[in-house]
């Protein structure tokens, strides 16, 4: 029997080939109907913006100032097209100011630009033609008199704006069909869109236009993958000693630390084939879909090696295969695929697979085994030199004055990755702009700081006169105790202007130094330091408010991990009571303890936290003068310095200028521009609403 029998029977089944039809008729159908809609309302919009019609008394008044060179007679909508003379001036309701010219109408922009309009005037004839021309004529004004002519007869109208389209669209859609099914349907390779074709991205050279000169603060992942370059252009250095080029290589990091960049640098500096694609690529809603992209992908990449294969976000078909937390079949076919494409491609012809990720702990343990990803290159926020040297790739085109220290910037933006700091850069450089200048100063970058970790000033936003009593003494609150405590980072501005991102007032704190541990002194003077501004609302308004609230949850934070995750408590001790999940993400802890433990834990916080309390309004019933007297000062100015501040605490407690303890000095930092990260952000707006709510 022949094989195609069964082809050609599937074919002539009765009704198959009028369901075709029927379903190219449809489609043509539709398609002509919105053409046709789009094309109307176009044509409408395009004559609403472009016409502006003109008073008939106003007309008259311009042929007879002589601004008005011809005139058309349009007899089908009964109006007259107007062409002024050049040097002709309109004004539109927006106050924008048109001027006729040879090429049209000019006017300024909101950016103070020249640009040219197309505007068509024209007014409602009120008189006879002949009247009409008889006024021209005395005028010298050019009239144009069309003939008039009959409406198309509706029957060719409408053959020609819909059953001609639909034709051509039913003939561009056979033709179509007819190609698609010669390339194999639409199941296979050659379907609609290619289902089963990988739409991997394919760089050669350097045509990313990205180096390892263009990354920075990530030495260690760049060097792990230098190697990896080195051996793919000289392999014979590493197969002499018996050594193996690595399958993959899997770049781990928190959002933002530049996984992808330092993916685009390999390929700028790799000089051979470099293939690009998301993981969301190989999902589709067909089973079998996401495989069949993996199987196209190693086949093209084995064509070119040696060559370099990137995944991004490679958790979305990576994800463990652990049937409590559900299965999707297509996701597994098509992890199943890569495991065995991992595994079947040899090494010595130079083909590397890269793969990024910030949720490693949710990858199938059979991805990440040695002989598929045997490196894991972690790409975390960069340290101090690191962020120092990626504010310089991010600052090398930007122009700034002498007073900028990147150094100090570095140290006031501590955890934050490179996305950050690039945004950092940017808004510096905007607000430049916005007031005026032509250079980066560092107050534009302090100030930039700030937008990015709080927001915008929020000017709009006016406090009564005892809600500012109130936020200013608990900012004052949060300083006063930091500068009573030795184990504090000192004080560098005080603020009670609210921020766009909720905070009514914070207190902006600096470190010495960047620090990679605290100790446990440390964090009991963070406790006090947070519980401070509730401390100082209960002491000096005898009251308490929503305000604190933000500090609450940090303070509750800092205390359950000197309990469960430190072992900083007496009565539990050496014990790992939480664990942390998704680190590169949230770093939300998981309890690894029963109900009665959790209870116990539960109160041990609550005991920290009385305690910490306690000893802030110790120490603020300590120092009332200091308090109220700053705090006047706080809401007279509205924003102070870290100097101001404690040059009123001196004052107040009559210590000598000599005996006055130095603020530590940051690396380079300028004393007009003393500013720093925002540590206790506070008085939530959405806390406060909130409780105006209940």
């Amino acid at each position: 029997m022949n094989p195609n029998d069964n082809k050609n029977n599937k074919n002539n089944k009765p009704g198959g080939n009028w369901r075709g039809v029927a379903s190219l008729v449809g489609w043509a159908l539709l398609l002509t109907i919105i053409f046709s809609y789009a094309s109307s309302v176009i044509g409408s919009t395009g004559r609403q913006a472009s016409s502006i019609n003109v008073e008939y008394g106003e007309f008259q008044e311009m042929v007879e100032s002589g601004q008005v060179a011809r005139v058309e007679f349009d007899n089908a909508e009964d109006i007259l097209l107007i062409t002024p003379e050049e040097g002709y001036s309109y004004t539109a309701e927006d106050g924008t100011v048109y001027t006729k010219t040879e090429d049209g109408y000019t006017y300024m922009d909101a950016a103070g630009q020249e640009q040219t309009a197309h505007l068509e005037l024209f007014t409602v004839r009120i008189q006879s033609n002949d009247a009409v021309i008889d006024f021209l004529n005395e005028y010298g004004v050019e009239g144009v008199d069309k003939e008039y002519q009959a409406p198309v007869n509706p029957v060719l109208a409408m053959l020609v704006s819909y059953v001609l389209p639909f034709v051509l669209i039913f003939l561009m859609f056979s033709l179509v069909m007819r190609w698609m099914a010669k390339k194999g349907g639409m199941g296979g390779m050659g379907g609609i869109g290619g289902v089963g074709k990988a739409n991997a991205k394919v760089y050669m050279e350097k045509s990313t236009g990205v180096t390892f000169k263009d990354v920075a603060g990530q030495d260690e992942a760049k060097e792990s993958l230098t190697e990896i370059i080195d051996f793919l252009h000289n392999p014979q250095k590493y197969t002499e000693i018996g050594a193996k080029l690595p399958k993959g290589a899997l770049l781990v990091g928190p959002p933002g630390t530049g996984k992808t960049l330092l993916a685009k640098a390999v390929a700028g500096e790799a000089n051979v084939p470099f293939f690009s694609i998301s993981g969301s690529d190989f999902v589709e809603m067909f089973v079998g879909v996401g495989a069949s992209r993996v199987r196209d992908l190693f086949k093209e990449a084995a064509k070119v090696a040696p060559c370099i294969v990137f995944i991004d976000e490679i958790d979305t078909i990576g994800k463990s295969r652990d049937n409590r937390m559900g299965g999707n079949d297509e996701r597994e076919q098509t992890l199943n695929q890569l495991l065995a494409e991992m595994d079947g491609f040899d090494t010595d012809k130079g083909l590397l697979l890269l793969a990024a990720t910030n949720r490693p702990e949710i990858l199938d343990p059979a991805l990440l085994r040695p002989g598929r990803f045997d490196r894991r290159i972690i790409v975390d926020a960069p340290d101090l030199k690191g962020r120092v040297d990626v504010l310089k790739v991010h600052a090398k085109d930007v122009k700034m004055d002498e007073t900028v220290d990147l150094e100090a910037i570095a140290l006031a933006t501590s955890g934050a990755v490179g996305s950050d700091l690039a945004n950092m850069i940017n808004e510096a450089a905007i607000n430049a702009v916005k007031n005026g200048r032509q250079v980066v100063s560092q107050a534009d970058l302090f100030e930039a700081v700030e937008v990015v970790l709080v927001g915008k000033e929020k000017k709009d936003r006016i406090m009564n006169v005892e809600e500012r009593r109130i936020v200013s003494y608990h900012e004052v609150g949060h300083a006063l105790v930091s500068a009573l405590q030795k184990d504090s980072e000192p004080v560098q501005k005080i603020t009670i202007v609210p921020r766009t991102m909720g905070a009514l007032g914070y207190v902006m704190q600096t470190p010495e130094e960047e620090k990679f541990l605290n100790t446990k002194k440390e964090l009991e003077a963070m406790l006090v330091g947070l519980l401070a501004g509730r401390a100082a609302e209960e002491i000096v308004f005898d009251t308490v408010t929503t305000g604190a609230s933000n500090d609450i949850e940090k303070a509750t934070k800092v205390a359950r991990a000197m309990i469960t995750q430190y072992g900083m408590s007496q009565k539990f001790g050496l014990i790992g009571l939480e664990s942390v999940q998704h680190k590169y993400l949230d770093g939300r802890p998981v309890a690894n303890c029963g109900e009665e433990t959790a209870g116990e834990i539960d109160k041990e916080v609550m005991k920290m936290l009385k305690d910490a309390y306690d000893e802030a309004k110790r120490l603020l019933s300590e120092n009332r003068d200091a308090l109220d007297k700053i705090a006047a000062f706080l809401i007279e100015k509205e924003t102070i310095t870290g100097k101001e501040f404690m040059r009123i605490f001196h004052e107040v407690k009559g210590i000598p200028e000599n005996e006055e303890k130095t603020q530590p000095s940051r690396i380079g930092m300028k004393e007009e521009t003393s500013q720093d990260v925002i540590v206790l952000p506070d008085m939530s707006e959405e806390n406060k609403d909130e409780s105006i709510n209940e």
